[in-house]
């Protein structure tokens, strides 16, 4: 299992299904905080539940086609980052995060996204990045921006909403302009 530091107080870490009690337990200290930008098949209510979820993108990660990674924080997962989606047919993924409250404003998200998206595009030969948030939801669309992805429009009504249906927001970097940045 690997580790990699992100601050002098926290890491990442592949998320595995035997982490279920963890990602339940961070899941039950955000999940109103998280509730209006994710969606309902990723927030988990009970121990099986949590272990489904975290199967499910280690099932994908064996098919290469997704993965998830969790922010730890002080021995605590705060967090973490996904592939929602991955193609080396198509060269395109869609990364996606989630953060409890408390462990905002750190940069923790960033400097995770800056690991997988470099991995993605270095090893797996990703051509196109996509970050693809509620319109609305400013701290991710923050992160879109210090990832230097640029902002390729929005999906007007994409997405059902407990307001109704909600706009949503595709952000994407290259391959190219990932390398060139650095």
């Amino acid at each position: 299992m690997f580790t990699l530091p992100l601050t002098d107080d926290a890491e990442l870490r592949q998320l595995m299904p035997w982490h279920a009690d963890e990602f339940l337990a961070n899941l039950d200290r955000c999940r109103e905080h998280i509730a209006p930008w994710v969606g309902a098949s990723f927030v988990a209510t009970d121990a099986e539940s949590a272990r489904r979820v975290l199967q499910n993108y280690a099932d994908r990660w064996a098919r290469d086609d997704g993965g998830i990674w969790g922010i730890w924080q002080r021995g605590t997962l705060v967090g973490g980052l996904l592939f929602v989606s991955l193609s080396t047919t198509t060269g395109v993924c869609e990364a996606g995060c989630w953060l409890e409250a408390g462990a905002e404003g750190q940069g923790l998200v960033s400097r995770a996204a800056r690991v997988i998206i470099a991995w993605a595009v270095r090893e797996r030969g990703i051509h196109r990045v996509e970050w693809v948030t509620k319109a609305g939801n400013d701290r991710s669309i923050a992160v879109a921006r210090r990832l230097g992805m640029s902002r390729d429009g929005v999906l007007r009504g994409a997405a059902p909403a407990p307001e109704g249906r909600a706009d949503m927001e595709v952000w994407s970097v290259l391959a190219p302009e990932w390398t060139a940045a650095g």
